[in-house]
């Protein structure tokens, strides 16, 4: 802290402090070259690489009511408008020429895989919902989208896994660990993805290679920049989130959103629509209902159901009338379940509850 009866100039001790700050300038600005100009490069690989096609390619997708109806979630969320949620400090930008995936641990036939031979095997599409354990009621960490890969339980079995392994951990290539059950693998479209909504996977989104597992939560299933499974039993290993208190199994929770209107908007008063999107991962939607003050249930429009693990769209018209209003939207899944209103937060297993919202019409 500086005094007007200081003496003027650099103290020999404040020109080392200056001169360090120069060096480790130096050093930082020299760490952030190179590390852009990895990244130029590897945005440069991936434009020139072209993905196999799926050996029995999904259907052309059906129109969008998104099209139709202001302001709700398109069927697919674009790229690059798809949550990014990691605890990646730096963006691993990695260059396929030096990526292997390897599946070891309790197996009897380790297997190692460059990224052109990955390519090579057969490849599927995916329509799958992906959601985080953080997100909250009505929040925005999921998305919908068209994933293409190689069949996860096809390199498990080829591996040969140890009948007392009961846990799959997939790391990254930054250490980041997630570990999920075997038991997973009961049919459902597990993949090792390489594409996302007809492009290579994107560089935020885990290129070269990331795990879609459909119906869990993303911190125990959905590493990106994949680079090792490792068959494993749960008393032996646990993943990153789970040490710090997160739960060990993670189904996601059937969820209804609103998208429009959004909390506390204000707007004139006549037809407009409720809208938003609703999910029930294996299972599927069969309905979802809306509440609107003190009226009775209304069921909505859904849109159309591209599987049982990727969200449905739903709309309902409105007549506003002048006034405060509250709105409640819940999901009805196919065995009938209705989507509970017991609020929970997301710790540790993630939240629940009917998304609520009040607006106001003028």
């Amino acid at each position: 802290m500086s005094s007007e009866n200081s003496r003027p100039g650099i103290s020999r001790r404040n020109l080392f402090k200056i001169g360090g700050g120069v060096v480790a300038a130096t050093i930082l600005g020299s760490g952030t070259y190179a590390y852009l100009h990895r990244g130029a490069s590897v945005q440069l690989e991936r434009l020139g690489i072209s993905l196999p096609k799926a050996l029995n390619p999904l259907p052309a997708p059906p129109a969008d009511p998104a099209l139709e109806v202001e302001k709700l979630s398109t069927l697919f969320t674009p790229n690059d408008k798809f949550f990014i949620i990691d605890n990646a400090v730096v963006v691993p930008q990695v260059d396929t020429a030096n990526w292997k995936l390897t599946i070891d641990g309790m197996v009897k036939n380790p297997i190692t895989l460059s990224y052109d031979e990955l390519l090579a095997r057969p490849i599927i599409e995916v329509d799958d919902t992906i959601a985080c354990v953080s997100n909250w009621v009505g929040g925005p960490y999921v998305g919908n989208a068209r994933w293409l890969g190689v069949r996860l339980d096809d390199l498990i079995n080829e591996a040969r896994p140890s009948r007392d392994a009961d846990q799959i951990m997939s790391h990254s290539v930054d250490d980041f660990t997630a570990g999920f059950p075997t038991a997973t693998l009961d049919g459902r479209d597990a993949i090792i993805a390489v594409g996302m909504n007809g492009e290579v996977l994107p560089v935020k989104n885990g290129f070269p290679a990331r795990l879609i597992v459909p119906g869990l939560y993303g911190y125990v299933s959905a590493t990106k920049w994949l680079s090792r499974l490792e068959l494993t039993r749960f008393d032996l290993k646990q993943g990153y989130w789970i040490k710090k208190g997160w739960a060990k199994f993670a189904p996601i929770k059937m969820q209804s959103r609103i998208d429009t209107p959004y909390v506390e908007e204000t707007f004139a008063a006549g037809k407009r629509a409720i809208a938003g999107v609703a999910w029930a991962h294996n299972v599927g939607i069969e309905k979802v209902e809306v509440k609107i003050d003190w009226d009775q249930w209304r069921e909505a429009n859904l849109g159309p159901e591209l599987n049982n693990t990727t969200w449905r769209q739903w709309w309902l018209d409105w007549d506003v009338q002048p006034g405060k209003h509250k709105i409640q939207v819940r999901a009805v899944n196919k065995k009938g379940d209705i989507q509970t209103s017991v609020k929970k937060d997301v710790l540790p297993n993630g939240a629940q509850g009917w998304h609520t919202i009040t607006v106001f019409a003028e």
